[in-house]
């Protein structure tokens, strides 16, 4: 289930401002999960090598803030996934995924995407991935993407096997985290 479901100010905890070596480390880690950022110099837009950068806990999540706004987003030691008005700013940096019709009111209401909804004539997976890959999920016909996930099975395994949880939902369109961009 969405890792933000019930999510508020009160829920984050230690938010502290990290050294500039740990704040190196979680830009690099975004940067090799997400080249297009790195490329088109986009990293230095959403994280100055010159800002302050802090780390907030939230359960088992971790969140990147930079001017009390919510970047990216950590769950244990999964891949940094950006939060959705990131995505929605810059869609060409994530991996996509195209669900069918019957699948978009499941995922806005957190539940996991399943093979079937992505296999579906009328779901598209756009780039393939493999196993622990952060994936963008889109709703069909629609421009922007309504969750970030992490992919459960590669893209092949969820067209063959086609039964199960193909994506876990991590964030999703009105939920706590999208409700609450700033900690302000």
């Amino acid at each position: 289930m969405a890792l933000f479901k019930k999510f508020s100010k009160e829920e984050v905890s230690n938010l502290s401002q990290v050294k500039s070596s740990v704040a190196r480390g979680i830009r690099a880690a975004i940067c090799e999960t997400y080249p297009y950022l790195e490329q088109t110099d986009i990293i230095e837009t959403l994280i100055p090598k010159k800002e302050s950068v802090y780390v907030g806990k939230c359960g088992h999540a971790q969140l990147c803030v930079v001017n009390n706004t919510i970047l990216f987003f950590q769950e244990r030691d999964g891949p940094w996934l950006p939060t959705l008005r990131i995505l929605h700013q810059y869609p060409e940096m994530m991996k996509r995924l195209r669900t069918d019709k019957g699948a978009i009111k499941f995922v806005l209401s957190g539940a996991n995407i399943m093979c079937p909804g992505l296999t579906h004539a009328d779901a598209t997976i756009h780039d393939e991935g493999d196993v622990g890959g952060a994936v963008a999920i889109y709703a069909c016909d629609k421009e922007q993407a309504m969750a970030v996930g992490v992919l459960k099975m590669s893209t092949a395994d969820i067209r063959s096997v086609n039964k199960g949880i193909g994506v876990e939902n991590m964030h999703h369109l009105n939920d706590g985290l999208w409700k609450m961009p700033k900690l302000d």
